[in-house]
């Protein structure tokens, strides 16, 4: 499969994936935000992992992943509606922390670069 083509694949499988967490699960419980980051798709088409930021503290992400493992099988029927591939791929969802940990790291360079204000004067 040429690289174009994964990529193009693993952007439509987002955006469906995406598509289908915000607006065709119906779980009362699913309150907190919910971001696809970014999808993986193999080379075969088998499987596609999904990684999924949330936003909201440990016990509601939690939850949250929770939810979105059981509901895994309803998404991939419903991505085999979405997108029209020779194999609907077994989604794997995944939690992304990549933007919290981009974010502590942001804190300790401020605080890095403030205790340096401090010390040069």
């Amino acid at each position: 499969m040429a690289k174009y083509r994964a990529g193009r694949i693993n952007e439509e499988v987002k955006k469906a994936i995406s598509s289908i967490i915000q607006n065709d699960i119906r779980d009362p419980r699913l309150t907190s935000m919910i971001s696809v980051i970014k999808v993986d798709v193999t080379k075969d088409l088998r499987y596609a992992k999904a990684y999924v930021s949330i936003l909201g503290d440990e016990a509601k992400k939690k939850e949250t992943m929770d939810i979105l493992k059981k509901s895994e099988s309803f998404i991939r029927k419903e991505l085999g509606y979405a997108v029209k591939l020779r194999y609907t791929p077994e989604v794997i969802i995944e939690l992304d922390t990549s933007i919290e940990k981009g974010m502590h790291i942001d804190a300790i360079l401020e605080k890095i670069k403030g205790s340096d204000k401090n010390d040069n004067r």
